[in-house]
């Protein structure tokens, strides 16, 4: 396997993702932004932040098995999320939750950042996630 992850003592504990991802392969895969659209481009899950995290990582699932990838060799995961507040991080973890079985997400996640941004693209996108992973 060549990414390892953990989170060394006196870090943050009871995160949903680890702290630390050590890659040891050497084909590195970098996923452009995903968001919610179909595979013709319509917009999926218009105002609901759960739905477009929901879809946002079956298209970077999508994309990652292109490259011979999936969230196993993630060493990094960065999502933006537009008008952020406290209050959102309950559907955002629901979308996550909605799909963590399906696309067989590992638990902890990869080291993960959620930035939060005035607007991104297009109005209806609420969320977009890049991710970086290594194979051997």
């Amino acid at each position: 396997m060549p990414v390892t992850r953990f989170s060394p003592a006196g870090l943050q504990p009871g995160t949903p993702y680890d702290h630390v991802a050590i890659g040891t392969g050497t084909r590195h895969v970098h996923i452009s932004g995903q968001v919610a659209r179909s595979e013709e481009g319509k917009p999926i899950a218009v105002n609901d932040l759960a739905g477009q995290v929901a879809e946002v990582l079956r298209n970077t699932a999508r994309a990652l098995a292109g490259a011979g990838a999936s969230f196993d060799d993630a060493l990094r995961m960065t999502f933006y999320v537009t008008d952020w507040e406290p209050e959102k991080i309950a559907p955002f973890m629901d979308g996550i939750a909605r799909v963590a079985e399906e696309l067989k997400l590992p638990q902890p996640l990869p080291p993960a950042s959620l930035i939060g941004v005035d607007y991104l693209f297009e109005p209806d996108v609420l969320v977009e996630l890049e991710v970086t992973a290594i194979l051997d």
